[in-house]
């Protein structure tokens, strides 16, 4: 028992900084009228922590990688901190629940959908309150900002983390399972494995999509 907490610890580590790292490394701004967020892909590795270990593991990280940047590479300060707790949360607690009820793909697909549904609608509020703060701009300025920007920001990018987290899962799962640092226990039917399929190309086919519209999206910023 205490070999596998002691597992669990060091995976959930190792994930905490792989998060870290790709918020310090990638931090793309796409959509014209709201420069100021950056697509980051830290909620692709909080939302498979949640998938492994559960909701109360991804708070766990949500908060821990949110703090560390802070204090390192953010120039938000607490509204910054506050902000990416509230925004990975909302993407990864829906999906890690769901999930955790029942452990297949349908419900991995079901969770993740949840969590792009309340990511998007969740931070038109939570930058309504907040973003004047932080910004020291009146709040009618963010109101004008909410739909031609905020919400399709986090739409796509809540979108893409959603993908991303589908496609990486079960190879990432492979991975520790291979090192020793997670149980064998998934048996994986054929009509399983087929759907797996299905659902990765679907998944690679809307990402293409996706990273199209940004690159549209940017380059029309750049125009």
């Amino acid at each position: 028992m205490k070999n596998e907490k002691l597992k669990k610890m060091i995976v959930i580590s190792i994930f905490t900084a792989i998060a870290f790292i790709t918020v310090a490394l990638i931090r793309i701004p796409f959509v014209p009228s709201v420069e100021f967020l950056k697509y980051e892909a830290k909620d692709v590795i909080i939302a498979i922590v949640g998938f492994l270990f559960g909701p109360l593991s991804a708070v766990f990280v949500s908060v821990a990688v949110s703090f560390i940047e802070m204090l390192t590479i953010s120039t938000t300060g607490p509204y910054g901190l506050i902000m990416n707790i509230f925004s990975s949360l909302a993407f990864v607690l829906p999906s890690a629940i769901i999930y955790k009820k029942n452990k297949t793909i349908q419900s991995a697909v079901i969770g993740l959908v949840a969590g792009v549904l309340t990511m998007t609608a969740s931070m038109l509020m939570w930058n309504y309150f907040i973003t004047p703060l932080y910004m020291g701009v009146p709040t009618e300025a963010v109101v004008g900002l909410l739909l031609p920007g905020i919400l399709p920001f986090n739409l796509i990018k809540s979108l893409i983390n959603a993908v991303l987290t589908f496609i990486l899962y079960k190879p990432l799962v492979k991975v520790l399972r291979k090192a020793n640092l997670m149980p064998s226990t998934e048996i994986t039917s054929n009509t399983e494995n087929k759907s797996a399929i299905i659902y990765n190309v679907i998944a690679a086919i809307l990402l293409v999509v996706l990273i199209t519209v940004i690159i549209i999206l940017k380059f029309s910023n750049n125009t």
